[in-house]
């Protein structure tokens, strides 16, 4: 049923009920992000962040001062992905028999810019039976290299993917006897097929019954698993992102189809505590419910994603650029993906020649071609360069925190040493890079107090609450607490007062920070200039109370 259609129908039963409310529907209407009322995430032990008065204190001094590194900083939160498996599968070379998922997800796993990996499978590749997981050899191989190059790992699992039908659907076999499969038709303009894609019904309760399993049996598995940086919402639709594009889905109408999918996003928050969810930003062109699902997502706190970047609507831009300063973004393009440069077109034709016409319907072929014409024959337009690089840049002008790099390892490589500047900049820019800008001792209470100004140097906010700790160097005194949520926010600058117990003026100590998303605290480094400890601390010599020059009524 359309949507208009369906408001109609709504109207005309809300009127023949006192008892029935008018919008049976409740969906969310489109509106801005920017400044829209989500809500803000509580902060304990929350330091005082001013404003820090001439008449405080009783003598001051600037004590430090850092500047911006220029180096790739590690930090949860933030980051460049490399895939070990997508919608497509893994890397072309292992496809085509040029090497082993091993060897290519160790190639991609080496890259020294990588800093997360990625898998995005169907749910038949993690479960072929009810009751426990049966994981692909892709997700033991990504965890173990992982943990070897102290990376990361994110992953999707898709419900729903066009990539592998007719001959199978992602949901497992052996749910098939168990749920409605509907045929939805292949009436597209985004995929022309000679046969009728198929999507189960979600709402059905064997459906629910598995899913709810499924994400039991995840949680089991992963819930606990340090190196697990964030998942995917598992969400309807062609590889999980919300739409069947402008095929028919497969429920009877929409309200149908909104509460099932808010029910399986609350399902997910619920069950996941610990790990960060992302939301797809898809517009509801399937009539699913996805402003409802992303804005309760939203307010619980999942960080978002997007599929495609130039390739974006206007609202996606819109809520990915203006989304609350605490969430982080994760961003892929999905044109020409595989990085591939003219001097090795021919290498990779060899490989798309041995691929299945099925699947290079999907797979496509990478045209970095410069167009000439001023006329936007493509999307983007005549870009001026090659498209990876402008997507790496628009990534950043949309303050993202991860950007995908996708599966070739070798290909990524070649293309960032002949086109390094996308990559150099994102190195330096991209997510959330704080550092204590100014360092103020001031005399205060008859102790000393640090007032720390705390700058962000790159384009999104901290994706959580940053907390900051002095400590001693022996790690026996340690006082500190909690940034406001998303503070500092990107390319801005925030105070904070640390007030120290008596004695510790004139030794030196540690500046300490951590990350805190979801009640889980990562250390978090500082991305100045200045050398710092291994664990990322920065150590200063505090101004002894004795000391000469100290400025106040100057």
């Amino acid at each position: 049923m359309r949507r208009r259609d369906f408001v109609k129908t709504g109207a005309l039963l809300a009127g023949a009920s006192s008892l029935m409310r008018p919008h049976m529907w409740a969906d969310v209407l489109d509106h801005l992000w920017e400044g829209y009322p989500f809500g803000s995430p509580q902060v304990t032990n929350r330091l005082d962040q001013g404003p820090f008065g001439i008449d405080q204190d009783e003598g001051w001094f600037t004590i430090f001062a850092t500047q911006p590194s220029r180096d790739h900083i590690r930090n949860f939160g933030t980051g460049l992905v490399g895939y070990t498996w997508e919608e497509n599968g893994p890397a072309l070379g292992v496809q085509c028999g040029r090497e082993t998922l091993e060897q290519s997800v160790e190639r991609m796993a080496s890259l020294p810019f990588v800093d997360v990996l990625y898998i995005r499978c169907d749910w038949r590749d993690v479960q072929t039976a009810p009751g426990k997981l049966n994981l692909s050899p892709v997700w033991d191989i990504t965890f173990d290299a992982a943990k070897r190059h102290n990376l990361g790992v994110g992953f999707r699992i898709q419900l729903s993917s066009p990539n592998i039908q007719p001959q199978k659907l992602s949901m497992p076999d052996f749910l098939h006897d168990k749920v409605a499969i509907v045929n939805i038709g292949n009436k597209s303009k985004e995929h022309r097929s000679s046969f009728d894609f198929r999507e189960p019904r979600y709402d059905s309760p064997e459906f629910q019954k598995a899913f709810a399993e499924l994400n039991d049996l995840l949680v089991a598995k992963f819930g606990d698993d340090p190196s697990l940086e964030y998942m995917d919402l598992m969400m309807y639709g062609f590889w999980g992102e919300g739409h069947t594009n402008d095929i028919p889905g497969p429920f009877p109408d929409y309200l149908t189809a909104e509460k099932t999918f808010v029910r399986m996003t609350q399902l997910q928050i619920d069950t996941w505590k610990k790990i960060p969810l992302a939301v797809n930003t898809e517009p509801d062109i399937s009539n699913s419910g996805n402003r409802q699902v992303q804005d309760l997502a939203v307010r619980s706190g999942c960080w978002l994603r997007s599929d495609s970047l130039i390739m974006d609507e206007p609202i996606q831009i819109e809520e990915l650029a203006h989304r609350p300063p605490w969430l982080a973004t994760i961003l892929e393009d999905g044109a020409n993906r595989h990085y591939v440069l003219s001097d090795f077109a021919d290498e990779e034709q060899a490989c798309l020649n041995k691929l299945p016409p099925n699947m290079l319907a999907f797979v496509g072929h990478d045209k970095e071609v410069q167009p000439t014409d001023d006329y936007p024959h493509q999307i983007g337009g005549p870009i001026n360069r090659p498209y990876r690089e402008s997507a790496g840049f628009h990534a950043l002008d949309i303050g993202t925190s991860y950007f995908g790099l996708w599966t070739e390892a070798d290909n990524v490589r070649r293309y960032y040493e002949k086109y390094p500047d996308s990559l150099k900049a994102m190195e330096q820019r991209l997510g959330y890079r704080v550092r204590p800008s100014l360092i103020w001792q001031r005399k205060r209470y008859d102790t000393m107090e640090l007032i720390l100004g705390i700058v962000n140097d790159g384009v999104a906010g901290v994706p959580g609450v940053l907390g900051i700790y002095a400590e001693t160097l022996d790690d026996r005194v340690r006082v500190g607490g909690n940034l406001d949520a998303g503070q500092p926010h990107a390319g801005q600058f925030r105070q904070a007062s640390i007030i120290l117990p008596k004695g510790m003026d004139g030794r030196q100590i540690k500046l300490r920070a951590e990350l805190d998303v979801k009640g889980q605290k990562r250390p978090a480094r500082w991305a100045c200039d200045h050398p710092t400890n291994p664990d990322g601390s920065l150590t200063i010599r505090l101004k002894k109370g004795s000391d000469s020059g100290w400025r106040k009524g100057v």
